[in-house]
């Protein structure tokens, strides 16, 4: 059963970077065919796929979040990470990592493993 778990700051002031890790176990980021997903839900809105990484290596971006956003993974430590810079108050909301069909307009049901999610809150 693969199980990912976020985890990074709760709280981050408006012009900071936001960096979040996503720690996945019971499965390998270098899987085939495999692909790793940022997601994010604002309050009183729906989910918005930030970015993902593929198996391989190859990352893919959300067109309107692309300049501020990286992502990355450390193989050693199966864990993929999201950096977000410039952040403000719209960047608030559940930040959720998923395993997902390798596409950033994709339906909640394409993501066929998911963490519970963490609150970030942009505020000063």
């Amino acid at each position: 059963q693969v199980q990912l778990q976020e985890s990074g700051p709760g709280l981050v002031k408006p012009s900071q970077t936001l960096s979040l890790t996503c720690t996945v176990s019971g499965g390998s980021i270098t899987a085939d065919y495999s692909y790793w997903t940022w997601i994010r839900q604002p309050p009183g809105k729906g989910l918005e796929s930030v970015a993902y990484i593929s198996y391989s290596g190859n990352t893919y971006y959300n067109p309107s979040l692309k300049s501020r956003t990286s992502i990355s993974r450390d193989t050693s430590k199966n864990q993929f990470t999201l950096q977000l810079s410039f952040v403000d108050p719209e960047d608030t909301a559940v930040y959720y990592c998923a395993r997902g069909p390798g596409r950033l307009r994709a339906g909640a049901y394409e993501y066929d493993y998911w963490g519970q999610g963490t609150q970030v809150t942009v505020s000063s």
